[in-house]
């Protein structure tokens, strides 16, 4: 509830990308595209706006109704980066708000442009313009597409590039959510074979078509980046590149997290001893004390061994024991989170983790 009006937000899964088929891309993609939301607010790191710029252009295409939140704008101080938030409002053609999440002004300033983006009609969006040939092959295709009246035409475009980049578990998702078969409309597929072929005389095939749309996508974050952003110091992710060049190198890289994990798992093992063995003498004490009350009072031995030597042993041990590591060992990682360490553990563990998926 903010001044009388009552807002609905669903967080959904943190991506950096809504093109390929993860678990957590398809649930992001499919409740904005079918969800039906009346605005998405799309939350970008101030300090990382290049990488996250790429979601922000995926995510327009699918949806007009957009807010982008660029946080940590505190955080992108301290490393000296200016960003120019009207600049990229107007580069973007959405709604951009600046925000420190700490701060209740600037989240107030977010809840403040809602409405006025729920009220606005939804109508046809386009994020980027792509190289000719490729927007040439897209508007082909748009006038058929059109032709299907489940599908709304704010999402024309965007399942026109998904029917020429032939995103089969997408087109399978878009046919369930609107209740209709492409197979219904066979003059599509004439106009995709004519689109192969617009995109064929520029070497572009349906095969190396979602790398060219990517690598436009990458190029145009990095030239809206190079508009919006200046930098203090020309040098200011030299520190963060060189604690990469350790941390995710072939070399160091598994040793020093062996070595994190194995201290943190060392302090919570060794370290909760102490509050456990301190909680479970409280907790003795307590129980003695309550024996002598239960005896004093002349209660049935059944009622005595039910509610102290059952009910309150129990959970006192459970307390006793799983209590200190948890406050241990949650903090701790939270703080290797903040440090940026968890990310690049991520990054050193994925090659196993795609040959794991690769031979399961």
């Amino acid at each position: 509830m903010y001044k009388n009006r009552k807002y609905l937000f669903v967080d959904i899964p943190g991506t950096y990308s809504i093109m390929s088929n993860s678990e957590e891309e398809e649930i992001a993609r499919n409740y904005i595209c079918f969800g039906n939301p009346d605005c998405t607010v799309i939350v970008v790191d101030a300090t990382s706006l290049e990488r996250n710029l790429n979601l922000v252009f995926q995510i327009k295409e699918i949806t007009p109704q957009v807010i982008v939140c660029v946080n940590l704008l505190d955080e992108a101080k301290k490393k000296g980066i200016k960003i120019d938030l009207k600049k990229l409002e107007e580069l973007l053609g959405c709604k951009v708000i600046g925000t420190v999440a700490r701060k209740r002004k600037t989240l107030n300033n977010l809840l403040e442009c809602i409405p006025d983006i729920t009220k606005a009609k939804k109508s046809p969006s386009k994020s980027i313009t792509y190289s000719d040939s490729i927007e040439k092959a897209i508007g082909h295709l748009i006038p058929e597409v059109l032709n299907i009246k489940s599908i709304p035409e704010y999402l024309a475009r965007w399942v026109s590039i998904k029917l020429i980049d032939d995103s089969k578990e997408i087109l399978n998702s878009i046919e369930d959510n609107f209740g209709f078969k492409f197979s219904d409309f066979p003059n599509l597929y004439v106009k995709l074979n004519e689109c192969f072929e617009i995109l064929e005389k520029s070497n572009i095939t349906k095969y190396n078509f979602k790398d060219e749309l990517v690598t436009q996508i990458i190029n145009n974050a990095a030239k809206t980046v190079q508009k919006v952003c200046k930098y203090e110091k020309s040098n200011y992710s030299k520190f963060d590149r060189n604690i990469d060049k350790i941390l995710t190198s072939k070399k160091f890289g598994i040793p020093i997290m062996i070595l994190f994990l194995g201290i943190i798992f060392w302090l919570t093992i060794i370290g909760s001893n102490y509050p456990s063995e301190f909680l479970f003498n409280c907790f003795s004490y307590i129980q003695t004390k309550l024996l002598i009350f239960f005896d004093f009072v002349h209660s049935p031995e059944w009622l005595k061994n039910m509610l102290v030597l059952g009910v309150y042993q129990t959970v006192t041990w459970i307390i006793s024991v799983m209590l200190p590591p948890m406050a241990i060992f949650f903090p701790l990682f939270t703080f290797l989170e903040d440090l940026g360490f968890l990310p690049r553990l991520s990054f050193n563990m994925d090659r196993f983790f795609s040959k794991a998926l690769t031979n399961r």
